[in-house]
């Protein structure tokens, strides 16, 4: 029954999200993992704005996806139903990577197909013609050097991450181990570069943001001497009112920096709680960028241009001293 479920869900949002869009124009679809996430509403802007300034185009960019982030097989769905309605093109931001690329690889899509966000495995790459988005490995990169500049003897840390199969936040996680450990394919920090991942860390959130500040609340209650808790997506800066009510509580660990919170993505609550003194340091993807060049990359693929794989859209990175400017524009 719940998989009739997903089903359902996922058909109805493919009607209802196509309903709007002009019957004689083409379908350039982007699929994000969950319509709850406040980044993706951001990305989907970035459609809707293209939109705006292609009103005579003869494609229409079409944002959708799972009503909720944890609806990994609804996320399949959606875009095997796209397939089967001869979208001109799709962009993906897969939830659960190797379910997607099974997906794909079975029904041989003839349009276009590239990953936004989020990419398949190396190893699937070849069933998509590029990628837009973030260096997510960088991403990781930068959030262990700002926690090497913020505390440089180590200790302990607590990795946040999203759903066990998502490649990007996978990719950042490798890049954070490796460059706090100074050793490459690190799986988890025991002691390399100084730091250890306390027991029952990485925590797994399945991109709920309720479920994330729970867990913030829970791990950093119930360990007075974490030195650091890595935010390696923003789903707790996601529920403000939460997650304010935990930075309230840990406050003075904060401002003294025995506690050091480092957070992805820079969204308007999360530049907020960044000023607030509720983390320390904000690395910010491009997600409105990604949106927004979508439609254009998918066009170029349909008239078979050239394109380069892959396409990075850049990083932005915050601190509580130029939170005011570091925002690029």
């Amino acid at each position: 029954m719940k998989k009739l479920l997903f089903v359902a869900s996922a058909f109805a949002l493919v009607v209802s999200a196509g309903a709007g869009l002009a019957q004689d124009k083409k379908t350039l679809a982007v699929v994000v993992k969950g319509l709850d996430n406040p980044f993706f509403t951001v990305l989907g802007n970035g459609c809707k704005k293209w939109n705006e300034e292609h009103p005579d185009s003869e494609y229409e960019c079409l944002y959708t996806g799972p009503a909720l982030s944890s609806d990994e097989a609804g996320e399949v769905q959606l875009v095997q139903d796209l397939i089967a309605r001869g979208v001109a093109g799709i962009a993906i931001s897969p939830s659960n990577a190797p379910a997607m690329a099974a997906m794909l690889e079975a029904q041989a899509p003839s349009m276009p197909i590239m990953t936004i966000d989020a990419d398949l495995l190396p190893e699937n790459h070849d069933l998509r013609s590029t990628y837009l988005g973030t260096y997510n490995y960088d991403m990781g990169v930068k959030m262990a050097e700002h926690l090497k500049r913020l505390n440089s003897s180590g200790g302990t840390v607590c990795l946040q991450l999203g759903n066990v199969a998502a490649a990007n936040i996978n990719e950042r996680a490798a890049g954070f181990r490796d460059t706090i450990s100074g050793e490459k394919g690190i799986e988890r920090l025991t002691g390399q570069g100084g730091w250890t991942e306390i027991d029952g860390c990485p925590l797994y959130t399945n991109d709920d943001i309720a479920t994330a500040n729970q867990q913030l609340a829970d791990v950093t209650g119930a360990n007075a001497d974490l030195d650091a808790f890595i935010l390696v997506g923003g789903w707790a800066q996601f529920g403000p009112e939460a997650y304010a009510a935990t930075c309230e509580q840990l406050k003075p660990r904060l401002e003294s920096k025995e506690l050091i919170i480092i957070a992805g993505d820079t969204l308007p609550p999360q530049m907020d709680a960044l000023k607030a003194g509720c983390s320390h340091a904000q690395v910010g993807q491009r997600p409105f960028e990604m949106g927004h060049r979508a439609p254009d990359v998918l066009i170029q693929l349909i008239n078979g241009e050239t394109v380069e794989d892959p396409l990075y859209t850049g990083l932005d990175e915050c601190t509580q001293e130029d939170a005011d400017t570091c925002i690029a524009g």
